[in-house]
Order: structure tokens, then C-alpha cells, then sequence
């Protein structure tokens, strides 16, 4: 059984993910909605909020958990690991495939203020990206639009116009999303660099990674491919992201 945690609905761009690779598996998610965005909070509330929801999601079964967000990735992941005897699977930043691949050696960074001061972040960038320019920028206000459906809306184009236009004015050919909401705003973000920049979510590579861990597992469990969805905010808010996102998905 597979945890999923966000703290909205951004972590189903991890889940769809993950039901691509991992069909047959069963599946948990939790939107903590009701304390969401993680994002501007202090560290040590990230920590309590997933800490709550992982006891939540093992008292449920969850052998595996994804912490399908970056900010509460950069805030806990350490101690969630140190505290419990089952795999924790992270948000890795994906600098290091943007910052191999530019050819200008100009990319954009796009995530939460708690995702670009974390530990995690920071050494990910001190490691694979020493010789690159790195343009980072808060998306404040993305994740609010995500969780009420205004992906594609006029406010969310004004916004990513506003974050991203500096990163492509300055030579960016690579824009990594570092916060699970984002994806949900690729068409919107498509329109505005216009295939002039490539756009890296790196949910496929997370679902990869677990894919690799249940590989070296019993062979004898097999899941029906069910997914039970807890939030502590609105269903319909959610019920409406899992419609999306299963569209998205096909």
C-alpha cells in the first residue's frame, strides 16, 4: 500500500504518475487541504502537519510513503525518515537534468519559498548546478489558483506571465517546476514561453524511483489498482482535481 501526502491537490500530478508505472498498486492519498499552502509556513509547522498525516496514512496501511511536495520534502523528509521504519520517497529538485541538458546555461526555477530555502534545494544546486545561472522565483499565489480550478484562467496567465518572463528575457531554456501544483498550470505556461523554453516536472522520475523499491519487494502482494482519497478540506474541491487529473492523465 502506497502513501501519498500534499498539502492539496498538487500531489495527484505525482499519483497519475504513479498509477502509469504502478497500475496494479493500491493506493492512499491525502490532501491537506485544510492547512494548505505548506508553502510560506515555518518549518516546524510543515513538520507537524506531516508528521499527523503520516501516522494518519501508516494507521491506514501505507508501507511506502511520498511526500508529493517539495516544501514539506525540504522540511521533513529527514526526520520522517528517522522516524518511521518504512520508505520515505521525496521531491527531488530537478536541477541536475536542467542544468546537464541547457545549452545557454541560463535556467528558471519556479517553486515555493520553503522548496528554494531548503537544505535539500540548496545542496542539489551547490552539487549540479555551480556552472550555470539559476534565476529563482516564488510562485506566489499559483498554488491558490490550482486548488480552485483556475489553471487557465486570467489571473493564473497574468501571474505565470509575471514569473516567467524574466527567466525567458534573461536566456532561460529550462524551467524546472519545483512544487506539484505547478504541472497542473502547463498549458498556461505553454502559452506563454511558446516552446521557447523546455519545462521539466519531475513527478515522472519520483514515480520511477518507486517503481525501483516495490521491484525489490515480496512478489506475493498484489493490489486491485484502487486509490482511497482523505482531505481535510473540501471534497468537491478534490473530487473536481481527481476528474482533471485522470483527464490529464489519458
Amino acid at each position: 500500500m502506497i502513501g501519498i501526502f500534499d498539502s492539496g491537490v498538487g500531489g495527484l500530478s505525482v499519483w497519475k504518475e504513479l498509477i502509469r508505472v504502478l497500475p496494479e498498486q493500491d493506493y492512499i492519498y491525502v490532501s491537506d487541504a485544510g492547512y494548505c499552502p505548506y508553502g510560506p509556513r515555518h518549518k516546524e509547522y510543515v513538520i507537524k502537519r506531516a508528521t499527523y498525516v503520516s501516522d494518519f496514512l501508516i494507521s491506514k496501511g501505507a508501507d511506502l510513503i511520498v511526500v508529493a511536495c517539495n516544501t514539506a520534502t525540504a522540511a521533513s523528509i529527514d526526520i520522517l525518515r528517522k522516524t518511521y521504519d518504512i520508505p520515505f520517497v521525496g521531491m527531488e529538485p530537478a536541477i541536475k537534468p536542467a542544468a546537464i541538458r541547457s545549452k545557454s546555461r541560463i535556467i528558471g526555477v519556479l517553486a515555493t519559498k520553503g522548496t528554494l530555502k531548503g537544505k535539500l534545494y540548496r545542496s542539489t544546486l551547490k552539487k549540479y548546478a555551480s556552472d550555470v545561472k539559476v534565476i529563482e522565483q516564488i510562485g506566489e499565489g499559483l498554488v491558490k489558483l490550482v486548488e480552485t480550478g483556475q489553471t487557465e484562467s486570467p489571473a493564473a496567465m497574468e501571474l505565470l506571465k509575471k514569473y516567467l518572463r524574466p527567466m525567458i528575457n534573461q536566456g532561460a531554456d529550462y524551467i524546472v517546476l519545483g512544487c506539484t501544483h505547478y504541472p497542473f498550470l502547463q498549458k498556461s505556461i505553454e502559452k506563454i514561453t511558446k516552446g521557447s523554453v523546455h519545462i521539466i516536472n519531475p513527478a515522472p522520475a519520483i514515480a520511477r524511483r518507486v517503481k525501483s523499491i516495490i521491484s525489490g519487494r515480496d512478489k506475493s502482494y498484489s493490489g486491485v489498482g484502487k486509490t482511497t482519497f482523505y482531505t481535510t478540506g473540501s471534497d468537491e474541491t478534490i473530487m473536481k482535481n481527481i476528474i482533471h487529473s485522470i483527464q490529464y492523465l489519458t
